[in-house]
């Protein structure tokens, strides 16, 4: 049993036609997590995770994963600016690799550059608390990484 990683574009003719998609952002210290609807049209926040050691970890992600009845997963991959990969997105393809003997659910890896920044920059429009904003940013990462994979895939389905 190991999962595939895969493009979206990949992954799209391989998805089941429904069934919810779990979104992480990945951080050194922090796992936020989302989930989109069985549909795949809405991401929402779920969780942080505090990162204590990889095992834990992803039993918690995959527990709330089946909760959910997850066909996949969005793992954001921090690219750099000009598209290169640095020692973080390094560390998010071992976490997936890592990750894909755990499951057979696929893996998508979704360019998640400026997802922080964007994220912030709407929490501080909202006049959101710097308490509050620390407490869901990671959340809202993951919301953001996994609503750009869901409209690429909705925009994949409707070019077929």
């Amino acid at each position: 049993m190991v999962a595939p990683i895969l493009t979206i574009a990949e992954a799209a003719p391989l998805l089941a036609e429904r069934g919810s998609l779990v979104g992480l952002d990945l951080g050194t210290r922090t796992i936020g997590i989302a989930s989109s609807d069985p549909d795949r049209r809405l991401a929402t926040p779920v969780e942080t995770i505090a990162r204590k050691q990889f095992t834990p970890d992803a039993t918690r992600i995959l527990s709330l994963a089946e909760a959910r009845g997850a066909a996949g997963f969005v793992l954001g991959l921090p690219v750099n600016m000009d598209g290169s990969e640095g020692p973080r997105a390094q560390s998010a393809r071992a976490f997936a690799r890592n990750f894909a003997r755990l499951t057979e659910l696929p893996i998508i890896l979704w360019d998640e550059r400026l997802s922080t920044a964007a994220v912030e920059r709407e929490m501080i429009a909202t006049d959101m608390s710097r308490a509050r904003r620390a407490e869901v940013v990671d959340q809202q990462a993951a919301v953001f990484i996994l609503q750009g994979a869901l409209d690429r895939l909705r925009h994949i389905a409707g070019d077929r």
